[in-house]
């Protein structure tokens, strides 16, 4: 196990080797300074656990010298314990508030000192734990995220070619009937375009850089996402959209707008499940929303339902590749894709239980800015 380091640092030789005999009898590797420059040189090349500074030195005193760490971000996170004569208040105070994470004060009670040396350390052991741990769950869930989307590509294409190949049979057998070729011909069709879907899907997931936008009335937006919906799922569900800001302008790309919102309409009426009769009523409306920070004005669009709500046991993984409470065929990404392509846009999707029952889809966009780090 590599011993831990501690760069000890005074002026005076006399102190520090106090310090590093002690110290090492405790099996810790202690680095020498005796001035803030060699010391700050000494913490790019040997990148200590813990420093114990002493704030009175000539030329560049404690305080300067933790001041200088701490505007370093490769070395702001390694904990300083001040070591001074001054013992006041306002002392210890000024110490603590450039970013020091202990005091100790002279003369030196050295069972103390190493008490307070290995509480810190222990510390730092526990912050590199809880940072390997991160890691580990950051990459386990990239793998998990990889699994699911390669399953769910698999399962859903397979089962799609076999609708494919069983239409090609059909129309293969049929070929005296020109009716039933026709219709076999509009169902294969069909099912290659849920193909593309899936392909067209996955593209847009694997988009990083931000896409041009263009000024677009919104009225303009909302209309393309409704006949876009209509389009693609051949439903005339009764879709209710409320723009009380008419042909407000809203830099954005235009498609991609459009698909994410389409996807929440398509989202929408499968909340009320296959086996529901009747009129399936989705509400649309849109509101302008202040927002801190750089954002500006928000554009707010709230798609609501009066199905089923939201799952309990699909709650916290709306947004994962392929989950979904359907049965079906080639579905499971929409969520996934329109949360991905306003992010992308500096937006954000948000899902909730609406008041009454069924649920509420929140789209959020930006109306001024244009551009916006992606996150």
């Amino acid at each position: 196990m590599t011993k831990p380091k501690v760069l000890v640092v005074d002026d005076q030789p006399v102190n520090v080797q106090l310090l590093k005999r002690a110290l090492e009898r405790e099996d810790i590797h202690v680095i020498p300074a005796y001035g803030g420059q060699e010391a700050l040189d000494l913490v790019e090349r040997e990148h200590p656990d813990l420093i114990l500074l002493d704030v009175m030195m000539p030329e560049m005193d404690g305080i300067e010298v933790c001041q200088r760490l701490q505007a370093d971000g490769a070395h702001q996170s390694i904990p300083v314990i001040f070591i001074t004569a001054r013992s006041s208040k306002e002392g210890r105070l000024a110490g603590l508030g450039v970013g020091a994470v202990d005091y100790i004060t002279k003369p030196i009670d050295l069972d103390e000192t190493i008490a307070r040396v290995q509480t810190q350390l222990r510390v730092v052991q526990v912050n590199r734990h809880m940072l390997d741990l991160q890691r580990r769950l950051q990459e386990a869930r990239r793998a998990a995220s990889i699994g699911a989307i390669t399953q769910g590509i698999a399962h859903n294409l397979n089962n799609l070619l076999g609708v494919v190949l069983g239409y090609l049979d059909l129309i293969k057998t049929q070929a005296a009937k020109p009716d039933s070729v026709r219709a076999n011909a509009d169902n294969l069709e069909a099912a290659i375009q849920r193909i593309v879907a899936i392909i067209r899907q996955l593209t847009s997931l694997v988009v990083k850089s931000r896409l041009p936008t263009v000024p677009c009335p919104l009225d303009d937006l909302l209309e393309g996402a409704v006949r876009r919906f209509r389009s693609e799922h051949r439903h005339e569900d009764e879709i209710t959209v409320d723009n009380p800001l008419g042909p407000v302008l809203i830099h954005t790309h235009m498609e991609m707008f459009e698909d994410a919102l389409g996807k929440l309409l398509a989202n929408a009426r499968e909340s009320y499940g296959e086996a529901h009769e009747g009129p399936r009523p989705i509400s649309v409306h849109a509101a302008l929303v202040e927002a801190t920070g750089l954002e500006g004005r928000l554009l707010r669009i709230r798609v609501e339902d009066r199905g089923r709500g939201i799952d309990p046991q699909l709650r916290d993984h709306m947004f994962e590749p392929f989950i979904s409470s359907k049965n079906t065929v080639g579905v499971g990404m929409g969520l996934t894709v329109a949360r991905h392509s306003l992010r992308n846009m500096g937006g954000d999707l948000i899902l909730e239980d609406r008041h009454g029952g069924g649920a509420v889809a929140i789209l959020t966009h930006p109306v001024d800015r244009r551009r916006r780090p992606i996150g």
